[in-house]
């Protein structure tokens, strides 16, 4: 049965409507960024440009890197951000945009993170490379979608036991990282964490300006918390929704965090655009060397 226009809104030219893309636009593999300005700091090392476009926060560019397409695309800041991008990005490839209907067989993406974070955990040195293999939850974004089959409840009960979490808040959810992305893009360069994606900056993520906070001892809870022997390592605010909604719709995904600021010791990075560039060169290099 075709998707209703209200459920699937297409622009005039037939592209999907925040993105302003169409299938031919995108490449199979995908490199995420919150940052509008980023995508032009990796695309400046393609070898040739063929589509840009720009709406809103969104804004894709999809060329070659040695030999591989790939696409590059600003997500904006946030979870809710990553509901409209993935979910468009999958009906480019697995919905007949002409007759409104899933197609039978389905395309498979990889998302490929790059983004900023702040360590919780001392032992995490700035402007290093710390990929996501867990990531939780803090928004409410998985709970709206039938979920629970890709989700790790026992452990986001156990960092609700842990942590003595507020009711009042939204149930955190745990997913993980493709194993596949993640046994690539590891290296003796790399760290593997375990991520918190935040729903906002300032309180959500501890810091007091000037409005008092629901619990003071949070991000310390956070950073005392251990699984099994998993510890969380640090704050974003994207990787459990592209983990999350990628999982669900049957993509790969992987978040490859440069860690610029250090919040168990104050510390902020000397250079942070050194290190997003090194990690740029990473992951660029990862990838075409799949």
């Amino acid at each position: 049965m075709p998707l209703k226009e209200s459920e699937l809104i297409l622009n005039l030219d037939g592209s999907v409507y925040h993105l302003n893309l169409r299938p031919e636009h995108i490449a199979n593999t995908i490199i995420t960024v919150g940052d509008p300005d980023r995508v032009e700091t990796i695309t400046k090392h393609f070898d040739s440009i063929e589509f840009q476009t720009k709406k809103r926060e969104f804004h894709t560019q999809t060329g070659i890197y040695k030999g591989k397409r790939l696409t590059v695309i600003s997500t904006g800041i946030g979870t809710d951000n990553i509901d409209i991008v993935f979910n468009e990005l999958d009906a480019l490839v697995n919905i007949d945009l002409e007759t409104r209907e899933i197609k039978k067989n389905l395309t498979t993406l990889e998302f490929i993170r790059i983004g900023t974070s702040g360590s919780i955990q001392e032992s995490i040195p700035l402007n290093s490379f710390l990929i996501s293999e867990y990531a939780v939850g803090f928004d409410s974004l998985l709970h709206f979608y039938n979920s629970e089959a890709i989700q790790h409840i026992e452990i986001s009960n156990e960092i609700k036991k842990q942590t003595n979490w507020s009711e009042s808040k939204s149930h955190p959810y745990v997913v993980s990282a493709n194993k596949d992305l993640l046994d690539h893009f590891s290296s003796k360069e790399t760290v593997i964490g375990f991520t918190a994606t935040n729903v906002g900056f300032y309180g959500p993520q501890g810091r007091i300006l000037r409005l008092p906070l629901q619990d003071n001892d949070l991000n310390n809870k956070l950073a005392n918390f251990n699984y099994k022997g998993k510890t969380i390592t640090n704050l974003e605010m994207e990787t459990a929704g592209i983990y999350g909604i990628s999982k669900l719709l049957g993509h790969k995904a992987i978040s490859m965090n440069a860690i610029i600021a250090n919040r168990a010791t104050g510390g902020f990075s000397e250079n942070p655009s050194k290190t997003i560039e090194e990690l740029i060169l990473y992951t660029l290099n990862k990838l075409v060397n799949k």
